[in-house]
């Protein structure tokens, strides 16, 4: 097994999170920052931070800090967020309209090049960021043509399995699920599930136990 094999999924979410306060930083203050700093700003403590760079090589001079140009440079190499990725987004919905014109997803390299719906109503329609609302039944042609790597599934849950088999049949290689399923995968695909729902019934868990205590 690779050295990168064993790196914990969790070092990699907060690489990504490790990113957000340098690229503020790069344009704003210092050129060096200490691993204190950058814990303090991430919500974690140093020596996790120290940790997980040091599964990648070493970083930073000791009693100076991290560059924070060159560490930013090697976080997007490691996490491959320096260079663009193809994307599709299945389902638009409130949710689905929203993100398939997110400048955020611009800006950081995520390309929207196709959204999918299953709704004939709403099938040809031009959204503003100026893709056209292609039908459902399309999406293995369309995918693979547009050579998409990343789909995002913004369906109601009952459509969320079928349309994960026909992105699979497109090639993509990944999928994010937003639906309250946990979608099945037929091909090598990695599968992300995202239910909000999730989300909030860990937060209310938390809440009520800090009532209890309070």
């Amino acid at each position: 097994m690779s050295k990168e094999a064993k790196i914990p999924n969790p070092t990699i979410k907060r690489l990504a999170v490790y990113s957000r306060p340098l690229e503020i930083l790069l344009e704003t203050g210092p050129p060096v920052i200490s691993s204190q700093k950058l814990a303090g700003l991430c919500g974690v403590n140093p020596a996790q931070v120290r940790k997980d760079l040091a599964y990648f090589g070493e970083f930073g001079i000791r009693g100076v800090g991290y560059d924070i140009r060159d560490l930013l440079h090697a976080i997007k190499g490691i996490l491959a967020t320096d260079r663009k990725w193809s994307l599709c987004i299945v389902g638009m919905g409130h949710l689905g309209s929203s993100l398939v014109q997110s400048e955020n997803f611009k800006k950081r390299g995520y390309i929207v090049k196709a959204a999918f719906d299953s709704d004939a109503r709403k099938t040809g329609k031009k959204l503003s960021c100026g893709l056209t609302i292609q039908a459902a039944s399309s999406i293995s042609e369309a995918v693979q043509a547009l050579d998409i790597e990343i789909g995002l599934i913004t369906t109601p849950p009952h459509e969320a399995q079928r349309v994960a088999h026909l992105l699979q049949e497109g090639g993509v290689g990944a999928i994010l699920n937003f639906t309250t399923i946990q979608i099945r995968t037929r091909k090598k695909c990695i599968i992300e599930n995202a239910d909000l729902s999730v989300k909030f019934e860990n937060l209310v868990y938390h809440l009520e136990q800090l009532d209890k205590k309070g």
